[in-house]
């Protein structure tokens, strides 16, 4: 007969030891510091099963979005402590001394929580308009009105661009649009196509403050819904607009200028050459192309994600490194003019996003059910952490299509983007009457 240990000691000397985190478990059993700052609570035996039988960080995720185990203090600094996958990456001796612990029945294997996904061909192929459309629903079709409490008033997804020390999510949201207007030299009259619009934050801003045409896309039908409304609230209905569409269903062509925020994300590796040639053939001579995502950290590393982020948050997603995005670019009709990283400043745009979350937690849970908030939560303080630990990168790749002459069109002069008004408040965007 097995002789079964107190949970909390056993899973304390293998995950824990010497870090101000405590654990506690539902047979009354407590390990580490009075002083933690952090707790681990076992809530149901189950959150074992998920733990020693899925790898890296999906047990963890399992567990916690099920309800079995929950991290009580500030999840964010409960992940840092258990950083760099520990949990699912115990060695062989500290696998041994869990079971002998705990006994053999943590290794039966249980149904995962009914919110994970694993697309498969029943979605169609992969990166197909059809599974992309699902792949996207997924993540962006869960509600409006919980990601009004999760972004703020702008409803900017995605990496924001701090201006100064102690800019607000919304000033920094701002700063992002208003970089990437900068940085393609929008001009009044001009065309603006936005592939994976979102919310039409870009869409707006560029109309209202920069005076040019703007054409939008994305494959959720909410987020264009919820866009087109805005577009008419503020007047801007006859030089904006957002279609529920494909970016390579778009028809249109001669733009001035592309900006794509967090598409390249979810069109797939083999997919990259093809799409940066397709926008190339929808922007003239000296028109300019900036695309920002987010980024492996190294070439070699796979695309495709995995685990939690793949079966929970973003289906079918797929890095690829910062060097191979610009191989695309140069490869398929742009000369790439400009680069940076904004890894830290992603780090910091997740901290008020999960301050947003938990300062609408009954609202959220009530909107779109507790399993899917813990999502988020979970999400939310695991990406920040990636960017933090540089797990995950974010690039801006600035590029122009040469014309036939090869001349660019761009200034000698070394690039200055500027501010509008740094150290201060974001102008209000200008309402067209």
């Amino acid at each position: 007969m097995v002789n079964r240990q107190k949970i909390a000691p056993v899973l304390s000397d293998v995950i824990a030891p010497g870090l101000p985190l405590a654990i506690e478990a539902h047979d009354g059993s407590r390990a580490g510091p009075a002083d933690a700052v952090c707790t681990l609570r076992i809530n149901d035996p189950r959150a074992l099963n998920y733990v020693a039988t899925a790898p890296s960080d999906l047990g963890l995720a399992r567990a916690y979005v099920a309800g079995y185990l929950d991290l009580d203090g500030d999840m964010f600094t409960a992940l840092m402590m258990l950083a760099g996958d520990h949990i699912g990456s115990l060695s062989w001796a500290d696998r041994l001394q869990v079971l002998r612990g705990l006994g053999p029945q943590i290794l039966r294997p249980i149904a995962p929580p009914p919110e994970e996904t694993r697309p498969g061909l029943w979605w169609g192929l992969r990166h197909s308009l059809q599974r992309d459309s699902k792949a996207i629903g997924h993540h962006y079709d869960v509600s409006n009105r919980f990601y009004e409490w999760l972004l703020g008033p702008t409803m900017a997804y995605t990496c924001a661009v701090y201006p100064y020390e102690g800019a607000t999510l919304e000033e920094a949201q701002e700063e992002k649009v208003d970089l990437v207007c900068r940085k393609l030299d929008l001009r009044p009259g001009q065309r603006l196509l936005d592939v994976g619009c979102g919310w039409g934050t870009m869409v707006v801003h560029a109309a209202a403050n920069y005076g040019v045409k703007v054409l939008g896309v994305t494959l959720s039908r909410q987020q264009a819904e919820w866009g087109q409304k805005r577009i008419a609230e503020m007047g801007l209905s006859d030089v904006a607009e957002i279609r529920h569409e494909d970016y390579r269903n778009v028809t249109e062509s001669g733009f001035d200028a592309i900006s794509s925020i967090g598409l390249t994300e979810h069109i797939g590796a083999r997919n990259l050459a093809p799409y940066v040639a397709f926008l190339a053939g929808k922007v003239r001579a000296q028109g300019r192309f900036l695309n920002h995502c987010i980024t492996r950290p190294i070439t070699s590393a796979p695309a495709r994600t995995g685990g939690f982020i793949n079966r929970y948050v973003f289906p079918d997603g797929e890095l690829e490194a910062v060097g191979s995005i610009i191989s695309a670019i140069q490869d398929h009709g742009f000369e790439v003019r400009h680069e940076e990283n904004l890894r830290e400043h992603y780090a910091r745009t997740w901290a008020p996003g999960g301050a947003n979350l938990d300062a609408h937690w009954d609202e959220a849970v009530a909107e779109v059910g507790q399993s899917t908030a813990r999502v988020w939560r979970l999400y939310l303080a695991a990406s920040r952490l990636g960017f933090t630990q540089r797990r995950i990168e974010l690039h801006q790749v600035l590029a122009v299509r040469t014309d036939e002459r090869g001349s660019s069109g761009m200034p000698v002069e070394r690039l200055e983007w500027g501010r509008r008004r740094s150290g201060s408040p974001m102008q209000e965007p200008r309402v067209r009457s």
